[in-house]
């Protein structure tokens, strides 16, 4: 649109001004013109201030390269994230909804450790999940959100009863098991004549997230936006249209703009799923009480698959770590340690110069 937001310089001094003597800091700016919150002034502030809030993620029993905007990968987030893997829950027997008194246990540990770190809402890696969402509900008093589905209440709830919703799922057949369960926690039935189910099983390249295998991205965003367009152009014109889109599957969320942009309709996914609910833990630094929880700096807790499991359940693992997760984090390290190398070789040359 060739313009940007701008504040009065009254307001921008108004803002700066204003403090919270209970907690010992106050709001600023940066140079974009942002909110940017400063630290407590001491211990004792800090004890008035809640951490930024965070997320809690439980994995599968199951390891793979996630791109960008998939629930596994930190990146996706612009808050810090925890995750748990279950050994022994793998992709299988989440699907099936059934678990085995041990690996219940685990989960329910997994939930209970997830807790102890002080995330503010907890979610899952797969839809499947969506089968434990009662079980996660009664171990913790943080919100839970076990799959994207969550959010069918809401977007239901947006149109009338004659406007469709399109739900994509990795397969076109995995949402009937389920139907169900669906029913029970959202409230909506899935083979109601509003819903239009959408297998991405057959798009080009999107088999490897069946193969566990790094998903080029890049080339299945044309296919899947081409499905996405020729499913909302099968109903355009009718008397009951599409809407909005949902994506159950927590791979299909890096596709999610490109889709946004082709059809021009709302895209639901994993990722709004979470960032909606930990919105609603946020401050808000454009009106109200502001600086009542801590900011947060940007870096993201790191993880490797079987990271936070106790040492005695790590036997209990049923899959191990993707090779070229292994090669990407090696290659992590070396790359710190050289950085960390020529940072003290530069150091010692400033000190002999000196």
């Amino acid at each position: 649109v060739g313009h940007h937001a701008q504040f009065e310089d009254s307001r921008l001094a108004a803002v700066e001004d204003s403090r919270f003597h209970e907690v010992g800091h106050h709001a600023q700016f940066d140079e974009g013109g942002r909110f940017k919150q400063l630290p407590p002034a001491n211990d004792d502030a800090k004890l008035l201030v809640a951490d930024h809030p965070s997320l809690g993620v439980i994995r599968l029993d199951y390891d793979y390269p996630p791109a960008l905007g998939d629930v596994d990968h930190p990146g996706s987030f612009y808050y810090d994230v925890f995750y748990r893997v279950v050994p022994g829950l793998t992709f299988e027997l989440c699907q099936s909804g059934e678990l085995p008194d041990d690996v219940k246990q685990r989960f329910i540990d997994a939930i209970t450790w997830l807790d102890e770190q002080g995330v503010a809402g907890i979610t899952g890696d797969c839809g499947f999940f969506m089968y434990f969402q009662a079980l996660a509900r009664s171990v913790t008093s943080k919100p839970v959100f076990m799959s994207s589905l969550c959010q069918l209440p809401a977007v239901v709830c947006a149109y009338a009863a004659d406007e469709q919703i399109a739900l994509f799922t990795a397969n076109g057949e995995s949402l009937k098991p389920m139907r169900e369960l669906i029913k029970k926690e959202c409230g909506v039935d899935p083979d109601d004549t509003r819903f239009v189910i959408v297998g991405c099983e057959d798009v080009p390249g999107f088999e490897a997230v069946a193969n566990g295998d790094r998903v080029d991205v890049d080339s299945v965003v044309p296919h899947l936006v081409r499905l996405a367009e020729d499913t909302v152009a099968k109903h355009a014109g009718t008397a009951k249209p599409i809407r909005a889109i949902l994506f159950e599957c927590t791979e299909l969320p890096p596709y999610s703009d490109a889709v946004r942009a082709a059809t021009r309709l709302p895209v639901f996914d994993s990722i709004t799923c979470c960032n909606s609910m930990l919105a609603s833990l946020m401050d808000n630094p454009r009106f109200g009480v502001n600086n009542w929880h801590l900011s947060w700096d940007g870096a993201h807790t790191t993880h490797r698959f079987g990271d936070n499991v106790p040492p005695h359940l790590k036997g209990k693992l049923v899959n191990r770590e993707h090779p070229e997760n292994v090669a990407r984090w090696n290659a992590n390290l070396a790359e710190r340690s050289s950085f960390s190398s020529a940072q003290q070789e530069s150091i010692g040359r400033g000190s002999r110069e000196l």
